[in-house]
């Protein structure tokens, strides 16, 4: 009787119910009968487990003789809702050798009013690059001055340049403006508005403007790929 109770107890956990009165409950039947059955006070006939085998799901067979209806050798049934798990099939491989590309970052502590700073080719140091600029051909990062687009970009916050991709209106990017036929180049973090045969129009938070300039003075207008402290 102990072995057919313990095979309910089983069946009803498995079946998702933690006590045996949230079973009972379930089942409809008197609590302190199913509890009966349960721990083996009370025994219970083929009936009784033709009913909890239906409503847990299980084999009422198994819960009388450990066996399944069908099975002819009079062995154990495995555990209700048992499943075979395969071999793992994971393998060791080498570890991975080496570190990652890196790329310069450009810029200067202090910005100018609009937040731009000379792109002279000063680099400042070199960071490695995220993942998705790993295989980007010219790849490079800037490091914001001042706070002319935050909360967007703060202060010193690294920008992450893909100089591959195409720019969209909406995009943030890094443009390099040559205002003066021989004079530096000056590069600004801005929200990109258009660019067109006549002119290149970008945004800026703080303060809130737009700045435009002639398209002969633009050098290239670059996407910023990602942002972070690095």
């Amino acid at each position: 009787m102990s072995e057919k109770a313990d095979r309910l107890r089983q069946a009803r956990m498995r079946a998702g119910y933690r006590f045996a009165s949230d079973a009972a409950n379930a089942l409809g039947v008197v609590a302190s009968t199913y509890r009966a059955h349960e721990n083996g006070q009370n025994d219970f006939d083929l009936a009784e487990a033709e009913f909890y085998g239906r409503k847990f799901n299980v084999d009422p067979y198994w819960l009388m003789r450990g066996a399944g209806r069908d099975q002819a050798n009079g062995g154990a049934t495995p555990p209700p809702d048992s499943v075979e798990v395969e071999e793992p099939n994971a393998e060791f491989r080498a570890n991975v050798i080496g570190q990652g590309k890196k790329i310069p970052v450009f810029g200067q502590a202090v910005g100018g009013v609009d937040g731009e700073f000379l792109m002279n080719g000063s680099i400042l140091f070199d960071v490695m690059a995220p993942p998705i600029l790993s295989e980007i051909s010219g790849a490079y990062a800037v490091c914001v001055s001042g706070d002319s687009m935050s909360p967007r970009y703060e202060d010193g916050e690294i920008c992450f340049v893909d100089p591959e991709r195409r720019v969209r209106r909406g995009d943030y990017v890094i443009a390099q403006i040559r205002l003066e036929e021989d004079g530096a180049l000056l590069a600004y973090v801005k929200k990109f508005v258009r660019h067109n045969s006549s002119e290149l129009v970008l945004q800026q938070f703080n303060p809130a403007k737009e700045l435009r300039f002639d398209a002969r003075t633009v050098h290239s207008v670059h996407y910023i790929a990602l942002a972070g402290n690095a």
